[in-house]
């Protein structure tokens, strides 16, 4: 198997995004393009979940949200997290509530049931405590499918059927859990390849569970390089490399089977319409020129937890980092995913088609 040139790619990575923040500056809110928008995920789109849980992994204090208008809110960023912008990008003028938060007709517009250190297999992320894994936000938005048949009866279906979903998981089944072998056992279990298979075939049957829910419109967001991430890099050394590339080839196992995945989805189930977003890709190919800071964290970072110490001054150049933290992207870099996911720049970027077009069919 090849497996890209992560040294190349992450010196590409530095010119992320610059063209695609066109698209966010020319944005003009209108009516939303779908009725609601539902976000699963770990904390790449955590926006408040994790606030009242007993775990480690929570952002609700500064830095965090220095650029939010809410404040720290629970979101692993400075400012707005990708699936934020999404949402902005669909024409929602707010922005999607937490399951944890959202009472009422709130839900008619969509939820967000991510949770920092969530993974596909309910174990990973379970030495930071808390969290709500893949399984149990799929059952969280069961109860959101009852309520909302509640509010709106017969038309429940048909509402939901158009909704966006955009799901992202995966990260911490790698970071949290086959990476962690002090702490965790597939890695003794399994070879890399075998871990892939075993994630895809469990991914598959909760694809398959949140499509009998009523969702069609689906985005399923790829891993992305988690081996270039400043704390795991400090955790594992990089060999002469420029990230971890034990674990960007592991990611790359996940995602090849990934992709396939959702062309059988589309292929088998009936009016199916899933998509791939391939962050992987996004992340090492650049539309221009630029300089952001790869290798360096914009707040100071617990070095056991990669998350910001609390409290701490960030630094004051923001929109010049790739990392807020040790894991998680800042509010540019989210900025820059969030556009080509929207519209994609390059063919790479989505497969079969991008979430403007998947809005639009």
């Amino acid at each position: 198997m090849v497996f890209l040139d992560h040294d190349k790619a992450w010196r590409v990575v530095s010119v992320l995004f610059l063209v695609s923040l066109n698209l966010l500056q020319s944005l003009v809110l209108g009516a939303p393009q779908v009725p609601c928008y539902f976000i699963f995920g770990d904390s790449l789109a955590d926006n408040g979940n994790n606030n009242n849980l007993l775990t480690l992994a929570k952002s609700n204090y500064p830095p965090y949200g220095i650029d939010f208008p809410g404040g720290a809110t629970g979101r692993f960023t400075n400012g707005r997290t990708s699936v934020d912008i999404i949402g902005q990008l669909l024409g929602f003028d707010k922005f999607i509530p937490p399951f944890a938060t959202a009472r009422g007709n709130d839900i008619l517009q969509g939820l967000n049931y991510a949770s920092g250190a969530a993974g596909i297999r309910d174990e990973s992320g379970q030495q930071l405590g808390d969290r709500i894994s893949f399984n149990r936000q799929l059952e969280n938005h069961l109860v959101t499918v009852s309520s909302v048949r509640g509010i709106l009866g017969w038309n429940a279906s048909a509402s939901l059927n158009e909704c966006i979903y955009t799901v992202g998981m995966g990260n911490n089944d790698y970071i949290n859990n086959y990476f962690m072998p002090d702490k965790y056992p597939p890695s003794r279990i399994y070879t890399p390849e075998q871990y892939a298979d075993v994630l895809i075939k469990q991914y598959k049957q909760q694809l398959k569970t949140l499509y009998f829910y009523g969702a069609r419109k689906v985005a399923v967001i790829g891993l992305g390089l988690i081996g270039c991430t400043p704390t795991e890099i400090k955790r594992f050394g990089t060999n002469g490399s420029v990230c971890v590339d034990k674990i960007n080839n592991a990611v790359t196992l996940f995602n090849n089977r990934l992709q396939p995945l959702v062309d059988e989805f589309n292929s088998n189930l009936s009016d199916a319409k899933f998509t791939y977003i391939n962050m992987f890709a996004i992340s090492t190919t650049g539309p221009g020129t630029g300089d952001l800071i790869l290798n360096a964290t914009c707040c100071k970072v617990d070095e056991e937890l990669g998350t910001c110490i609390p409290f701490e001054t960030p630094c004051s150049s923001r929109s010049s980092y790739v990392f807020y933290d040790g894991f998680h992207p800042s509010e540019v870099t989210n900025l820059g995913f969030a556009a080509r996911a929207f519209n994609a720049l390059l063919p790479s970027d989505a497969s079969p088609y991008d979430i403007r077009k998947l809005a639009m069919i």
